[in-house]
């Protein structure tokens, strides 16, 4: 069972850096909306904070933890680097999500130095001298510009401008790849959709394998599986909402675990999950109901 026991309690990297358990996703609306959820997600205790140049929100992050009054240290702040060099609205976000996977050739923020670029825009944009973890988005921009961002990755952890670093979507085949270039400093972490329908057993042995943290994002499948009749079954019994069981399941099988929601109440009820433990049999039958089912419409895990 997890043994971290509450909000504030923390997962050793590879790289002995702290990281926060449940981090808030901020896949939210620019504006007014996502300083809101930032401020709402620090009042509920978190203090580590997920977020991705795609989302076309940092600068409201950024703003939001100004308003907050956290000192930075306090923060854990995750960045990416994203495929095509071209952020969004949220709503235009999601609809361009299937478009880009099929028709583009997408690889203008990756390769070495606009991976170093794009890392300063976000630090400009976050109003930080330092990114607490940053990731390579998607492997889909292909070897060559995998390994060139890898090698920028790594260049700004030496800089300071980065204290840790690591992938996004990969699977096994694209972390062997990175592993087999020896790299100075090893990814600390892969975050992947994870969920018990579609629970990446292969890829999370692996990278337990080689002591990469598995982060787990859409844990909640973006709503659709919180009516499954098994899942609700089981919260039930323990007198829990179904969002409380999947960030329960995520944490007792060892992942970080990044819930979201633009509303303040669940932002809250997503942290209560550290006064109950779900039993071994029926972490069995979530175990048990993978059916490779993909919430967020993309899996950039199985790309070339």
């Amino acid at each position: 069972m997890s043994q971290r026991l509450s909000l504030s309690s923390t997962i050793t990297l590879n790289n002995g850096i702290g990281m926060g358990g449940i981090g808030s996703g901020t896949e939210a609306p620019q504006g007014e909306i996502t300083q809101n959820v930032i401020l709402w997600a620090i009042e509920s205790g978190y203090r580590h904070i997920d977020t991705a140049p795609r989302y076309g929100n940092e600068e409201d992050i950024g703003i939001g933890i100004i308003k907050s009054g956290i000192p930075r240290d306090q923060l854990f702040i995750t960045t990416k680097i994203w495929d095509d060099g071209e952020a969004c609205s949220y709503d235009l976000y999601l609809n361009l999500y299937h478009f880009y996977t099929i028709n583009f050739n997408v690889d203008a923020d990756q390769g070495y130095e606009s991976t170093l670029m794009a890392a300063e825009t976000s630090l400009s944009k976050l109003q930080t001298s330092y990114i607490d973890l940053l990731l390579i988005h998607s492997p889909r921009p292909g070897p060559q510009k995998r390994i060139e961002s890898y090698r920028a990755l790594q260049e700004l952890v030496k800089r300071g401008s980065v204290r840790s670093i690591g992938v996004s979507n990969y699977g096994v085949k694209h972390l062997k790849e990175l592993i087999d270039t020896n790299p100075e400093i090893m990814p600390a972490v892969n975050q992947i959709e994870i969920h018990p329908w579609n629970n990446r057993k292969e890829i999370i042995s692996y990278c337990a394998e080689h002591k990469i943290i598995v982060e787990a994002f859409s844990p909640l499948t973006r709503g659709k599986k919180l009516n499954d009749s098994v899942l609700v079954n089981i919260a039930e019994k323990y007198n829990k909402s179904s969002a409380q069981v999947l960030i329960r399941w995520c944490l007792q099988n060892n992942f970080i675990v990044l819930p979201k929601s633009t509303n303040k109440t669940r932002i809250a009820d997503n942290t209560i999950v550290y006064d109950f433990v779900i039993e071994e049999e029926d972490m069995n039958i979530l175990d048990n109901l993978d059916e490779h089912f993909v919430a967020s419409s993309w899996d950039p895990a199985t790309s070339d």
